[in-house]
């Protein structure tokens, strides 16, 4: 019952997700920068941007990648809204202006532009459109993911030198290495050698280090402000990418044996089977892929979309605002708790689902030595 109203929450977050995209892509294409009708559009949501609030623009702005890191406005004595953020580095090259290298708070928030470029929805675009630029710049998501691995390598160099030192082996582990090495131990036991046999010990480190970076990245994008990487395709889609090559590399004949002619059955089911297998080749990555990105995306959406109904209440009456706000607190804190588990259980999927792919890929091990577990020979 628990499972079917989570998947629940997961489709209507899914399904709120693709309506608001659906909508703002739609809008993209209607209204082409530069056209009148853009700037009508423009013109009538500056002057309407105060009145209302827009779920679905703040939504996606939230779960976006940007140039800065955003805390929060304030109103200046002139009445004025003064954001309140961290910018970040832009770096950019043109094959006409050659690299250009400084800080996005020279864009003002969108307000200004600079070197001949602009800031438009959260991307550095020229003023001039013949004019090509490729941003090779710091975003939001690059710096925190960065600052994962800072985290990753900090833990496991500073546990490894505790162990080297005679902690844990002769003595209890105490403090971080007691909390880290249960969950090392987990992999190993739960994932790698249930999976891969007695190969384990080869793609351990790379299981360890998948498991850990996925689960460092979805902590720290529960964190206020901060960004949702794992949230982000092109950062799950690498993560994908790099497990496809890993599986590739640890085939063996067997393996695409049952791909290309499938051994012990009929020519015609052989011919009917042969571009099924070919396309689970792909297919198993981009489940990898997608199936990180939709969870730890519409985890997301809940949250805002339930902070943002206070909003939307208070719009049609003061009263409605305060009164939903505790419901709505409510409800976000139970998503958020369910975020933090769901964190783990990401992690531990992935890792377990690339194990059972690269497991495929190098046949059966448990007949591998040619010994059965009763100790007879084959």
């Amino acid at each position: 019952m628990g499972s079917n109203c989570f998947k629940s929450f997961i489709v209507a977050a899914l399904s709120l997700f693709c309506v608001m995209s659906a909508g703002f892509l739609h809008a993209q294409e209607t209204t082409a920068p530069g056209t009148e009708e853009h700037k009508e559009v423009e013109h009538a949501a500056e002057g309407h941007e105060s009145d209302a609030f827009d779920p679905g623009a703040a939504i996606l702005h939230h779960i976006a990648d940007s140039h800065e890191f955003h805390f929060f406005e304030y109103t200046n004595s002139a009445g004025e809204k003064v954001p309140v953020s961290l910018p970040l580095p832009v770096i950019l090259y043109s094959p006409q202006n050659g690299f250009d290298v400084f800080m996005s708070s020279k864009f003002e928030h969108g307000h200004a532009t600079y070197n001949g470029y602009k800031l438009e929805h959260d991307k550095i675009v020229p003023v001039d459109p013949n004019v090509k630029v490729y941003n090779f710049s710091m975003t939001k998501n690059v710096v925190q993911m960065l600052l994962a691995v800072l985290v990753l390598v900090w833990i496991m160099t500073s546990i490894a030198g505790r162990y080297k030192g005679g902690q844990g082996v002769k003595t209890a582990p105490k403090g971080l290495q007691n909390a880290i090495e249960p969950v090392i131990t987990f992999v190993r036991d739960d994932i790698a050698k249930p999976n891969l046999g007695p190969k384990y010990l080869k793609y351990l480190p790379y299981l360890l280090t998948l498991f850990f970076f996925i689960l460092i990245n979805n902590l720290f994008g529960m964190l206020p402000n901060a960004a949702n990487v794992s949230g982000n395709i092109a950062f799950t889609a690498v993560l994908g990418i790099i497990a496809f090559f890993v599986i590739l590399f640890s085939s063996n004949k067997h393996y695409w044996q049952h791909i290309f002619w499938f051994p012990g059955v009929p020519l015609p089911v052989k011919l009917i089977m042969l571009p099924v297998e070919l396309l689970g080749v792909f297919t198993k990555p981009f489940a990898l892929i997608v199936r990180l990105f939709a969870n730890m995306t519409a985890g997301h959406i809940i949250v805002l979309s339930f902070i943002s109904l206070i909003f939307i209440f208070t719009n049609m009456s003061t009263a409605a605002g305060i009164g939903f706000a505790p419901i709505s607190v409510i409800f976000s804190v139970f998503i958020f708790l369910i975020e933090i588990l769901v964190a783990f259980i990401q992690a531990y999927i992935f890792t377990n689902l690339t194990a059972i792919f690269i497991s495929g890929a190098i046949g059966d091990h448990h007949f591998e030595e040619g010994v059965t577990t009763d100790g007879h020979h084959h």
